[in-house]
Order: structure tokens, then C-alpha cells, then sequence
């Protein structure tokens, strides 16, 4: 009887494992010996990280989407099918057209959604890029505002931590390049008493903030927004005035996750090293899913799927793990419009930004257009 691995999710860190599996079994799912399944909830697969560039003009929709078969290894079979439960007792996944598909191993990546509806006021009267028709959106709002108070807002949890640095950098650098820069006050806000969550990155970026006059105000949690009155406020009573307000909504993980008894908020407990689901030895997770307190990013995902293919394949082939998964992210991240650094950390090491560079803001940009190799599995 053949091995049956199910992964529930089409992003990247369910994409990456599929097409690292279907490479690595390739003679096992010839034989018939090991069968590769996804559920997704799209037929499409989209590069989220591009998102930050769209309010810009700096990326074309085009190049955000493809059709997620086309990205899928062939032998790899796909549903757009969405699971609606998840019942590791049985090892086995219910989906929304009522089918259900048994596994051996299970690989959750359910990713995260925005959830601004959570904060009173906040959908009606803040703009974001998380989503592609919000960005569209806020370009709009770019392409068209004339000068005043900008609050960048900063809600946890959320996904990609640097890009509310990158895009109040990058905003500065939009409107001193239109001639606007003495029109435009920026104002950032972050929930804790720094201005990031990582220490290294919150001491970096306040003297960038502080010699770009960046005002800035920490402890604040935003309690509810004022569209009529424009206003945004925090739990901590501080209001905030604004002409254009851009938040950075909270993230919750998949309904799925918790309706299956999973996780809380749409997390699931996750072993920081193997990825195990706590409490179960077939059912791996992966990406923005995991409750792992380190940054929900394109890389993290990245680098836990390629532990957890590894681990699957040596499961498979001869049952044993191989290896854990060091805690290792690396993430590019925009200073302005024109120059960017980069920071990588593991469980045992700190971040450390380096000296923005125009070298590392195209290797960035030359990212982006590669992504694609990524997804495949072979960058």
C-alpha cells in the first residue's frame, strides 16, 4: 500500500514541500508507492510579497499570480477543494464538497489571513496592502492624496514583520521624490515599547526614523477608528489625527484550524525543531500556521519546508528523521525606494541589520522575479 502524504494548503510553504517531495520520490511515485496530495482553496498561486510594491506602481499585477497547477510538480495531485475538517484521531481530512482523503503524513500550511474587521472602525477607515484589491486601493489613495498626516499603524500578530518598516521608508521616499516631502508627516505606531519586535531591528530603525523625522509612538493598541473624524486610537487612550491611515491589520491563521480543534486564533502548537503538531508524530506544520514565535515570512516558510523535506522523504525511504529545523529566516528589507539591507537570524543568533546598500535593494527586486524558482523548489 502506497504512502499517503496530504498537505492542506497551496501557498508557498505547502507548494515547496509538494515539489520537494514529488523531486526527491521521484522513482517512489512511479512505482506507485507514495502518492503527493494538495487541497487549496484557489486555482491560483500568488506571491504576497509583491503586494508591498503595488501602491508604489513599482510591480505589475501580472507578475504577482500564476496558475497553481502550472507551478505544481505534475505528479503532485491538486484539488481546489478547501478543507472544512481536520481530524488527526482518524488521519483523515473533510472538505467542502464533502470528500474525504486519508493520509500517512499530514503537512499543515493554512497560512494567515488579515482580519481588520476585528478593530471598530478599521475597515471603513484605514487602507492596506495585504490583499491585492486593498493595495489597489491604496495606490489610489497615494496617486491622489495632497499633503497632510499619514499614520503608519501596527497591529499584531501579523505576517512579513519588516514590511511596515519598508513601506514607511518607502513613503518617505515616494513623496520627497513628487516634491511633497514638507506636505507629509509620517507617524508610526507599534503595539510594544519599541519599534519592532526584534530588539537589533527596533535599535536600528529608530535613528532612521529619528534623522528622516519619522514621528513615532509605541505602546499603542488600537482600540478603534474614527473614519468621520479621522482619528485612531489606542487602548493606551492616545488619539492620533490623520489624513490617510495605513495599518498593517491583525492576522488570524485559518477558520479551518480552529474549527477542527487545532490550535487558537488559527496557530497551531508547533515543536519549535522537528514541526511537529504538538501531540501528534504524523502531522507536520508549516509557515505562517505554526505558533513558533519567530517571523511569519516567505523564508520562514521556506527553510522549515526544507527541513520537514527532508525529514518526510527519510520517513518514507527509511523511517527515521534526518534533521531539525535551527529557526533559521532571512528577509530582504527596503530602506526607501532606492536602497535596502538585509537581516538573517536563527534560535542562537540575533539579527543584526547591516548599512542599506543600492546592491541589496536589487537583489531584492532580481527576489521577486525569481520567486517563481523558489515555489518550484529549485532556488
Amino acid at each position: 500500500m502506497s504512502k499517503r502524504v496530504l498537505i492542506v494548503g497551496g501557498g508557498m510553504g505547502g507548494t515547496i514541500v509538494a515539489n520537494g517531495l514529488a523531486r526527491h520520490l521521484g522513482d517512489e511515485l512511479r512505482r506507485g508507492e507514495v502518492a503527493i496530495t494538495m487541497l487549496g482553496d484557489t486555482d491560483q498561486h500568488f506571491y504576497q510579497p509583491g503586494l508591498l510594491y503595488v501602491p508604489f506602481g513599482r510591480m505589475r499585477e501580472s507578475e504577482l499570480s500564476r496558475e497553481q497547477r502550472q507551478v505544481l510538480n505534475r505528479r503532485v495531485t491538486f484539488h481546489v477543494d478547501p478543507a472544512k475538517h481536520i481530524d488527526v484521531e482518524k488521519n483523515q481530512v473533510t472538505t467542502d464538497s464533502g470528500k474525504t482523503h486519508g493520509y500517512d503524513y499530514l503537512v499543515l500550511a493554512t497560512g494567515s489571513r488579515v482580519m481588520p474587521q476585528n478593530i471598530p472602525g478599521m475597515v471603513e477607515g484605514a487602507h492596506w496592502f495585504y490583499e491585492l484589491a486593498a493595495a489597489r486601493k491604496l495606490r489610489q489613495a497615494l496617486d491622489t492624496f495632497q499633503g497632510g498626516t499619514i499614520v503608519v499603524n501596527v497591529n499584531a500578530p501579523h505576517k512579513c514583520p519588516v514590511a511596515p518598516i519598508e513601506v514607511t521608508l518607502m513613503l518617505h521616499d515616494h513623496f520627497r521624490a513628487k516634491g511633497m516631502g514638507e506636505k507629509v508627516r509620517l507617524i508610526y505606531t507599534y503595539p510594544i515599547g519599541r519599534l519592532h519586535g526584534l530588539e537589533p531591528v527596533a535599535n536600528w530603525v529608530k535613528p532612521e526614523y529619528d534623522r528622516l523625522g519619522i514621528a513615532y509612538e509605541t505602546f499603542f493598541n488600537t482600540s478603534k477608528v474614527d473614519p468621520a473624524g479621522k482619528t485612531i486610537s489606542s487602548e493606551e487612550g492616545v488619539d492620533l489625527s490623520y489624513d490617510l491611515l495605513i495599518t498593517i491589520p491583525p492576522h488570524q491563521g485559518a477558520q479551518v484550524i480552529d474549527d477542527s480543534g487545532l490550535g487558537k486564533g488559527g496557530w497551531v502548537p508547533t515543536h519549535p525543531r522537528t514541526l511537529h503538531r504538538e501531540g501528534s508524530t504524523n502531522v507536520f506544520v508549516v509557515g505562517d500556521t505554526t505558533n513558533i514565535p519567530i517571523s511569519k515570512a516567505g523564508s520562514t516558510a521556506h527553510f522549515e519546508a526544507d527541513t520537514l523535506i527532508d525529514n518526510l522523504v527519510s520517513l518514507i525511504v527509511d523511517g527515521r528523521m534526518t534533521r531539525t529545523y535551527d529557526g533559521k529566516v532571512y528577509c530582504f528589507l527596503e530602506t526607501g525606494m532606492k536602497t535596502g539591507t538585509y537581516i538573517w537570524f536563527d534560535y542562537e543568533t540575533p539579527p543584526s541589520p547591516s548599512p542599506p546598500t543600492q546592491m541589496v535593494h536589487w537583489l531584492k527586486l532580481a527576489y521577486n522575479r525569481m520567486y517563481w524558482l523558489s515555489a518550484r523548489g529549485l532556488l
